[in-house]
């Protein structure tokens, strides 16, 4: 007998629970499962294998050839290379040329040198009781909109010991520039001390600064705040990006990754967060009332490098960044939208749509981000169960390419309970997988861009991140977008000093009762 989790889900402005159960259920034939498993893991390998594998007998006949030569012919070959000098001068040109041309135009190795999360401090958590008791005393909720923000909280995934920024504590609250200001310094100073104590970094080396926060933008802009803080060089290229959504940490990293393409032995700073005092809900718009149930306080702060030097001490290289955007289907634009309410009530309306729209910017990334990370073995099987149905019409199923063959660990945003069970089922995943993003979600909410960070942490924290293991960040964001971005562990890899995770993660992972 199999339960299947009980998942919300909004339907005219209340929440629902669906429960599915199964009185019975046929066993399936463990011993064909086994077989055909075995059977697989046999053919990728070949596939993978195949060069190596052809290149043996090569080899060995090559050997063969070659032990069979005599001083005569090696004597003869070496005046047939006399003979042709300058033809064999031109082409030893030639190569030192290419191979020249070659190292100095092929893309600088951008490494992750260390990173940082903001703690929150403990006055800053609210449980689910202190969220409701103060939803109360605010007049601006009617008994429906309490009614709906307690169950979706109850059944989103988080727990008791997320953080609100100070100006939520208070009764009434302070949605005020001040208290906005204050919370941005707080997070994007907290996460940076941390980095610069660790990576022993003077901060007037950073020559790329990359700042994300999709709805607080000032002036001056957070970047400028981080530049005058730190007393950054005047010539330091600063990045602002705003109103892009819980994406835009990957969109910074991509951002970064192609400054220091351009410019040489530098470091790069990357800033991912987002700020809540301003950008709570007041209202009772069911579809506004969503984010302020899932979004918490949180910030990273990213050291990367292009310096072959820093090869050594840094923890990651990075593979690949793949971006998708949507935005010029009108659904997806609009899937996550700032408005206002019919009572002129500012906040951020979640569309219906969302988790179908989001399903199919996902798609459209792993399209380009499959053939530079899947095995060919995985390839030829989903080009070929392609051309298959085209050709002769079959009702064959869409191949599903097998993605825990290229990576090892899955930093999937943790925007909520659904976006992780829909990953979680749409790419075959296990419960380990998706273990760093469900347990993000519960210790810290909905952090924003800066999610994929807490994960990547948490993965650290148990000490399951090991040498040449590869790591996928994926994210979604408004507009609507998906980003992948893809690590390399360069060794094992230890948790960072101040790590989130480092008083509770023996505590974790926590059964969730849902």
């Amino acid at each position: 007998m199999e339960e299947e989790a009980s998942k919300p889900f909004v339907n005219g402005g209340s929440v629902q629970i669906r429960n599915d159960h199964k009185s019975s259920r046929k066993l399936p034939n463990f011993l064909q499962s086994v077989n055909m498993k075995y059977v697989k893991l046999g053919y990728h390998y070949l596939i993978t294998h195949l060069f190596k594998l052809c290149l043996i007998p090569l080899m060995a006949v090559f050997i063969t050839e070659i032990s069979r030569l005599t001083p005569e012919d090696l004597y003869q070959i070496w005046l047939h290379l006399q003979y042709n000098l300058i033809a064999f001068i031109i082409l030893s040109a030639l190569a030192v040329f290419g191979s020249t041309v070659f190292i100095m135009t092929r893309p600088r190795s951008v490494y992750l040198v260390d990173y940082s999360c903001y703690l929150p401090p403990t006055n800053l958590q609210v449980s689910y009781q202190k969220f409701m008791d103060h939803s109360r005393l605010i007049d601006d909720f009617n008994d429906s909109s309490l009614e709906f923000q307690r169950k979706i909280l109850e059944r989103s995934g988080l727990g008791e010991e997320t953080y609100l920024p100070e100006a939520l504590h208070c009764i009434p609250p302070r949605p005020t520039m001040v208290e906005a200001r204050q919370e941005a310094e707080q997070v994007m100073f907290g996460a940076l001390d941390k980095l610069f104590e660790n990576t022993k970094i003077n901060p007037r080396d950073i020559g790329v600064l990359v700042v994300n926060c999709s709805l607080f933008n000032p002036t001056p802009s957070l970047s400028a705040m981080i530049v005058n803080k730190y007393k950054l060089r005047g010539n330091v290229k600063s990045f602002n990006l705003g109103g892009m959504g819980c994406s835009a940490g990957v969109i910074a990293i991509d951002l970064a990754k192609d400054m220091l393409q351009v410019h040489r032995n530098t470091y790069a700073v990357v800033v991912s967060t987002e700020n809540i005092t301003q950008n709570w809900y007041f209202g009772n718009k069911k579809a506004m009332l969503i984010p302020n149930c899932l979004f918490r306080v949180g910030g990273s702060a990213i050291l990367l490098s292009n310096k072959s030097g820093d090869r050594r001490r840094s923890k990651y290289k990075l593979v690949h960044t793949v971006r998708t955007h949507k935005g010029a289907i009108e659904k997806a634009f609009n899937c996550v939208y700032q408005e206002e309410d019919d009572n002129g009530k500012t906040g951020v309306s979640l569309s219906k749509e969302l988790m179908a729209i989001a399903g199919e910017a996902l798609k459209a990334n792993i399209t380009t981000l499959g053939p530079l990370v899947l095995p060919i073995s995985e390839q030829i099987l989903f080009f070929a169960t392609l051309v298959t149905k085209k050709l002769f019409n079959a009702k064959l199923k869409p191949y599903i390419p097998d993605f825990k063959l290229a990576f090892d660990h899955f930093c999937i945003h943790a925007g909520g309970r659904a976006v992780i069970d829909e990953l979680e089922k749409n790419l075959q995943l296990s419960e380990t997988h998706v273990e760093a993003s469900r347990m993000t979600l519960h210790r810290f909410g909905n952090t924003s861009s800066s999610s994929i960070w807490y994960e990547l942490a948490y993965i650290e924290a148990k000490g399951r991140m090991k040498k040449g293991n590869r790591v996928w960040q994926i994210a979604f964001g408004s507009g609507f977008k998906c980003n992948s971005a893809v690590w390399v562990a360069l060794h094992n890899v230890k948790p960072s000093v101040s790590s989130p995770w480092e008083h509770c993660i023996d505590r974790y992972p926590v059964k969730l009762d849902l």
